[in-house]
């Protein structure tokens, strides 16, 4: 039979993690973010760059989904037209609770340059935002830093209650 070195039984018992379910909860809903691909311009192409080898989601425990009911974040990168506008709602309302926006460039977060008729001036008049990226169009790294600041942000939530609704304007 084989003769471990530490004996805990002499040693004082055994080792003992203290926690709460709650951040349990929340350190694997953290760590495991599925995020739903909506890259509708050029900041697209830098989401997309965000998943290649160099700056490596995987890391993160992010992965990029293609189907809403997988999904736990939606990135939404890029100018969102009116007529995009149902589809990105009806999308978001396919996601399965607790569930999380991120708004990437300036054309998602306030319409950019683009202030016509046909463009939604901020992707927060259509679904409720958690955390905007501002730039045009924000690098790779500032999408990373987003999703770690969004993994915070979960953290620092209690994970037994439903979230509450968020408001829109």
């Amino acid at each position: 039979m084989a003769q471990h070195k530490v004996d805990y039984t002499k040693s004082g018992g055994l080792p003992v993690a203290l926690t709460s379910i709650d951040k349990i909860a929340n350190w694997g809903r953290s760590n495991s973010l599925w995020a739903m691909t909506y890259g509708l311009a050029c900041c697209g192409i830098e989401m997309m760059a965000a998943g290649a080898s160099r700056f490596d989601f995987d890391r993160f425990g992010t992965i990029f989904r293609a189907s809403p009911r997988q999904s736990d974040v939606m990135i939404v990168a890029g100018t969102l037209t009116k007529k995009h506008a149902e589809f990105i709602k009806r999308l978001y309302d396919q996601m399965t609770e607790p569930r999380w926006v991120i708004s990437m460039g300036s054309c998602a977060n306030t319409g950019g340059m683009f202030n016509t008729y046909s463009t939604v001036q901020g992707v927060d008049r259509i679904i409720p935002v958690d955390l905007y990226l501002p730039g045009c169009a924000p690098r790779p790294e500032t999408l990373q830093y987003g999703v770690m600041l969004l993994q915070k942000k979960i953290r620092a939530t209690s994970a037994n209650k439903s979230q509450k609704p968020k408001r829109l304007m």
